[in-house]
């Protein structure tokens, strides 16, 4: 196999999700492999700064606020990508959120959160980032979902968030069939437990040591242990591969 079909030199890519944790981290290293990358986060987020980052080490990016929530501004946000860095053919789609209660006592409210930014926003993100795909004859698209897509997290009471993230998965499956024929290859990454800004929220944070302890590879993943595996499926590398969930979790399900 030639080296060159990991290159993403000459690609154009949106990140959602981009102004921290596994987001910021894939903006950084997708520019550092030749892309030029729309950083897509909230306003008020620090997604100047990595934008900032990407420039400072001479990488193409550009930072455009918007909520993945908001399908008209998701339209707005690739096509200015589009206008001021060219045709998108490559797209990660990191944003989320997560909290924790039990179930029989969760709001209405807070269920339909974390369904609306971690599922509605995902479904969305990949609508407007085909949308440009279909004009520039194909590309590929990366949904970050969780190895909570396959498993029930001990002592962590979200199941807004695990059903979210295995309908990410479901949701790249049914886009990857879809799509194929139109030339958009449509893939998951699920991480494991990961050292994020989220990972550190208060029922969560003082469990890491003891996920590191219950994983084979003997710690919990940083943000850069994700870029890989996620530039890997955007790649010519993976012309093949469409339709699938990678686990990057440290061997944590496999007992």
């Amino acid at each position: 196999m030639e080296l060159s079909k990991f290159d993403l030199s000459g690609r154009v890519a949106v990140v959602t999700g981009a102004a921290s944790g596994i987001g910021r981290a894939t903006a950084v290293g997708l520019a550092g492999l030749g892309a030029a990358v729309g950083c897509v986060d909230l306003g008020g987020s620090d997604l100047e700064g990595v934008a900032a980052e990407i420039k400072r080490s001479g990488g193409k990016g550009l930072a455009v606020a918007v909520d993945v929530t908001d399908r008209t501004g998701l339209d707005g946000a690739v096509q200015r990508i589009e206008g001021d860095l060219g045709p998108v053919s490559a797209a990660v789609n990191a944003a989320g959120i997560a909290n924790a209660e039990r179930g029989e006592v969760m709001p209405s409210t807070q269920w339909q959160k974390v369904i609306d930014v971690d599922l509605t926003g995902v479904f969305f993100s990949c609508q407007a980032e085909a949308s440009s795909m279909f004009r520039a004859g194909g590309g590929s698209i990366v949904n970050i979902a969780s190895m909570s897509a396959r498993i029930a997290n001990r002592g962590l009471y979200q199941a807004h968030y695990n059903a979210a993230k295995a309908g990410v998965v479901q949701l790249g499956r049914s886009l990857a069939w879809e799509w194929a024929d139109r030339g958009i290859r449509v893939n998951s990454v699920s991480p494991g437990y990961t050292k994020t800004p989220m990972t550190q929220r208060p029922e969560q944070a003082n469990a890491m040591e003891g996920y590191a302890k219950e994983t084979p590879l003997a710690r919990n993943a940083v943000p850069d242990d994700i870029v890989g595996p996620v530039a890997f499926l955007l790649s010519e590398a993976a012309s093949f591969v469409t339709g699938i969930d990678l686990l990057v979790d440290g061997g944590f399900t496999i007992w």
